[in-house]
């Protein structure tokens, strides 16, 4: 696996599998030791930038599907010394399904996904019944997974469907430092509440 773009003599923290078909060697990937995080849907990388900054060993890994966001994050972490962060320009649940090593993810971080609210959409929500089958393979025994939704009816679908399985238990939200919030939240939490959610799989 490369962390280097082919044809550039760049620097970069993305990834590129020599094999996009199964789980990557991703402990390689990274000098450091720490717990190992994966931040699904980053975005413009508000959070995940500042999350590795306050925890310099932890190990992060970014998921995004827009090439334009994760050219901005990759530089401004390689500006900032990150050397914590490396980044996949995929979408999320291929990643989640094909790529992630068994029992690999420490913390799960899913904040503000897409929530699909067209009914006939709902399927397409990343957290869904079948999502936790795949959370359950690459999560280390007790990992955590941290959710947020401005999105009440999803909010109350992830808890429905939650509170069914008995393999996951809930557990304390992460409470975000002031410079963790996300672009997003930081445009929607004046005027409409924030929905936070975490879980744990049991061992």
């Amino acid at each position: 696996m490369r962390s280097v773009p082919p044809v550039s003599d760049e620097l970069s923290l993305r990834l590129w599998p020599d094999n996009w078909l199964g789980p990557m060697q991703l402990d390689d990937e990274w000098e450091q030791s720490g717990p190992r995080a994966i931040d699904l849907g980053c975005g413009k990388g508000r959070f995940l930038l500042a999350h590795a900054a306050h925890n310099p060993d932890m190990r992060l890994l970014g998921i995004e599907r827009k090439l334009r966001r994760v050219r901005k994050i990759d530089r401004k972490a390689v500006r900032a010394g990150l050397s914590n962060i490396r980044l996949l320009r995929l979408e999320a649940t291929y990643v989640m399904r094909y790529l992630i090593p068994d029992a690999w993810i420490d913390i799960c971080y899913v904040y503000f996904p897409d929530p699909w609210p067209k009914d006939k959409h709902v399927d397409n929500r990343i957290l869904s019944p079948g999502f936790l089958d795949i959370l359950e393979r690459t999560l280390s025994p007790q990992g955590v997974v941290h959710f947020a939704t401005d999105h009440e009816p999803y909010f109350e679908q992830v808890c429905e469907f939650l509170s069914a399985d008995p393999r996951w238990v809930a557990t304390e939200p992460y409470v975000l430092q002031e410079d963790e919030v996300s672009d997003f939240e930081l445009i929607h939490r004046d005027h409409k509440p924030i929905h936070r959610l975490s879980f744990q799989r049991k061992s």
